[in-house]
């Protein structure tokens, strides 16, 4: 089981940018993560073991000054109390991986949201916490976290279901194309799943100009920088989605795209200090 943080493994670069002062904490954030959601993901596990790691995750969290082999929550819970952070950064998370460990079943949208409410959010709060960012950010910041997890799961739909036997598509939607969850372990897509990612796609698009707010409601220039990074990225994600079919080829980014949402992402950084304008995309 992988305890390691990998940022290369990632398609969006959350923390890459950060003040090298604070890289140990977020460091820290994303093993203990990490950890958990390898417990949640497990397929040697069943039900209730997963359940009652999570739960030995969560205490240790709590007590990180009790006695337990749990070395890297540990740490994240003594951090968490030197910087006087808020404990649902982190729980929150947990929260949400109890959920997937349980088998939770998404019915309609709005659990969706509620899901990466837990799933993703908390992160994007946490960095903006250890920052002392000002809490106006906080909702714009929640609403790109869940944005981003929406984009994973598109990109990872055919993997969850065959790795882990899991469907983020809420039943409403499937019903509404007459789809069943074999439909999005094809290799290729149905005119309907065709259809379903469609209306999704433009859901993810709607989002984003909800999101865009953000870089000039953020003091820190690294941070600012980073979220500009991000944006584009998440553009560039989404246009391509638009452009293949993806149970039978997932889009990628490339060196190109890398490099233009950094430059991007400088524009940004730099404008949002000087203007009242925003994101530039």
């Amino acid at each position: 089981m992988k305890d390691e943080v990998s940022y290369h493994n990632e398609n969006f670069p959350v923390g890459m940018l950060i003040n090298s002062n604070l890289k140990p904490l977020v460091k820290a954030y994303y093993k203990a993560a990490r950890l958990a959601d390898n417990i949640a993901d497990d397929p040697l596990l069943d039900c209730e073991q997963k359940l009652a790691k999570l739960k030995d995750i969560r205490e240790a969290f709590m007590a990180p000054n009790a006695g337990n082999n749990l070395i890297v929550i540990r740490k994240l819970g003594r951090l968490f109390m030197k910087e006087n952070l808020d404990a649902s950064l982190f729980l929150d998370l947990l929260t949400a991986f109890e959920r997937d460990a349980s088998g939770q079943v998404i019915h309609i949208w709005e659990e969706l949201i509620d899901y990466c409410r837990f799933s993703a959010a908390p992160v994007g709060r946490f960095m903006l916490a250890i920052n002392n960012e000002n809490p106006s950010a906080y909702l714009p910041a929640e609403n790109l976290c869940i944005l981003l997890q929406l984009v994973d799961h598109l990109s990872d739909i055919k993997d969850d279901l065959s790795l882990l036997k899991r469907v983020y598509i809420p039943q409403d939607i499937l019903t509404k194309y007459n789809l069943r969850a074999s439909d999005l372990g094809l290799s290729y897509s149905k005119s309907e799943v065709k259809e379903m990612i469609s209306e999704l796609i433009e859901k993810l698009d709607a989002m984003q100009a909800d999101v865009k707010v953000l870089p000039r409601l953020v003091k820190s220039f690294r941070l600012r920088l980073e979220i500009g990074v991000i944006l584009s990225l998440t553009n560039y994600m989404i246009q391509r989605y638009k452009k293949v079919d993806i149970l039978q080829k997932l889009p990628k980014l490339t060196v190109w795209h890398w490099c233009k949402a950094f430059c991007n992402g400088v524009i940004t950084a730099l404008f949002c200090k000087y203007s009242k304008q925003g994101q530039i995309l």
